[in-house]
């Protein structure tokens, strides 16, 4: 990535976008299109807790505690030592001594072996979600579940108030949460994130093919619509495009308090939405993510990842980290299981 370039990112914490009257017409052009209202996957849907700033991977993000849980963007969960109240020291200058204990319980965020283990409790209810959703992740991608016999990394599927799980492999045993009323769709979707999904409509560059209509946002719900940082870019520098088929993608109406649109297109329309199966773009992402070759690892361009405990963007095939003691974007290197900066 051309310095200039990279400059021009701008880390963002909590923004609120005001809108003018001009705008509102836009969220209510077009027809209904299928799956606008389709159901957000929740954590705890009858729930609100309080929306604090912590840092995770040395990212600041906004999660919302409820019942001694970190919920991010609805669905996904945050193990408590996985947050911080402020920015961890995570990457080091070339000379620098890295403390002994840093790398403790962390993990490279993907299930070696492209094999993900799992138990299913007794007492969850229509078991075949879980089956059903398993055997399509089988049929069309590389990964493998198995049986949890002794292994220390493990998903469990078990009962819960909402539909929720972590981001990939996160070390020891993870919940997917699934209350009665998840479908099998959203079973798909919530073993996408404990594979290493992240919700489509969060990418870094989404602005350059959405826009979010704040008005129309139900109050306290706004921080489910952030993203780490706006891009002043344009849109055709990018060798990927927004899948809004994905099934890893909000709906159209997605926290809306007033029935209309809360992500339209750029031109205002609507759009879309599925929980029937992985989209083309998205076993795209997995095959790069869990090739099936025995090749090594692939990262898009674009994205960002959670490595060895850090949140890094990849652009130009290299790895950049936001550096809050310096406000700008730096180049940084895996070595091992520690990062560093090298410009």
């Amino acid at each position: 990535m051309k310095t200039n370039q990279i400059t021009r990112l701008v880390a963002v914490g909590l923004l609120w976008v005001a809108c003018t009257n001009e705008e509102i017409d836009l969220d209510t052009a077009g027809t209904e299109l299928p799956g606008e209202d389709l159901t957000v996957e929740l954590a705890y849907p009858e729930d609100t807790g309080k929306v604090a700033d912590m840092y995770y991977g040395g990212m600041k993000i906004p999660v919302e505690e409820v019942n001694g849980e970190f919920i991010y963007e609805g669905d996904i969960i945050f193990k408590k030592d996985m947050l911080s109240t402020t920015a961890p020291k995570l990457v080091f200058e070339e000379e620098e001594e890295v403390p002994t204990e840093r790398s403790v319980g962390r993990t490279g965020g993907r299930w070696p072996n492209n094999t993900v283990y799992y138990t299913i409790d007794s007492n969850l209810p229509k078991k075949y979600r879980v089956t059903d959703a398993i055997a399509h992740w089988e049929a069309n991608t590389s990964l493998r579940f198995v049986q949890r016999s002794n292994q220390s990394n493990y998903v469990r599927f078990r009962k819960g108030s909402g539909c929720s799980s972590s981001v990939g492999m996160v070390g020891g045993r993870q919940n997917i949460n699934l209350a009665d009323g998840c479908s099998t769709g959203s079973t798909i979707h919530e073993i996408g994130h404990a594979v290493g999904l992240w919700h489509e409509q969060s990418r870094a560059d989404r602005d350059n093919w959405i826009t979010i209509r704040w008005q129309n946002i139900q109050s306290g719900k706004e921080h489910n619509f952030q993203t780490y940082v706006q891009r002043g870019r344009d849109g055709d520098e990018y060798t990927n495009s927004l899948d809004f088929g994905s099934i890893m993608m909000y709906g159209s109406k997605a926290f809306s308090k007033n029935g209309q649109r809360t992500i339209t297109k750029k031109d205002g329309s609507g759009y879309s939405t599925q929980r029937s199966g992985l989209s083309s773009g998205d076993l795209t992402g997995i095959n790069k993510m869990y090739p099936g070759d025995g090749g090594g690892q692939q990262y898009e361009n674009g994205n960002y990842y959670t490595i060895y405990g850090v949140t890094v963007y990849r652009w130009s095939d290299v790895w950049w980290y936001w550096d809050n003691s310096q406000n700008r974007w730096r180049r940084v290197e895996l070595r091992g299981t520690t990062w560093y900066y090298i410009s």
